[in-house]
């Protein structure tokens, strides 16, 4: 069976950006045969999990595992590996039965550096607000 849709580098990478937690992006991508896109979804649920029952006595491991989304911060360097991926190398990979090229453009390039900006500030502060519950015990948040 040969798959003759186009594939958007754009919107995958929008969908890895938005959506990328519970693998919206691999389904798009791969189909829901995808083991790593299944794995998302598991690793979200934890997450979900986790900050269903920090709302009570918990304990570091839950705390870590809500501080540190593994899936989403996955979904966003996911998103800068697709949005980086040349359009022929895209084409060759997701396209090859397709009759139309890829040609991405300044949307792909605003949409990559937000989620940089985005991505790696949000982990900066997941550090910071582990390290200050890790030293003081939450006393500064």
């Amino acid at each position: 069976m040969t798959n003759t849709s186009h594939k958007n580098k754009t919107l995958a990478t929008l969908l890895a950006v938005v959506l990328g937690g519970p693998g919206i992006h691999r389904f798009y991508l791969y189909g829901p045969r995808d083991f790593w896109a299944w794995n998302y979804v598991a690793a979200f649920l934890l997450f979900v999990c986790a900050l269903v029952l920090a709302q009570g006595p918990h304990s570091l491991g839950i705390t870590l595992l809500t501080l540190f989304p593994i899936s989403i911060f996955a979904g966003w360097i996911e998103a800068m590996v697709i949005g980086l991926t040349p359009d022929k190398k895209w084409d060759a990979r997701h396209n090859a039965n397709s009759a139309r090229a890829s040609a991405s453009g300044w949307p792909l390039v605003l949409l990559l550096v937000l989620t940089f900006a985005c991505g790696f500030t949000t982990f900066i502060v997941c550090i910071a607000r582990a390290t200050d519950l890790f030293l003081t015990g939450g006393a500064f948040g």
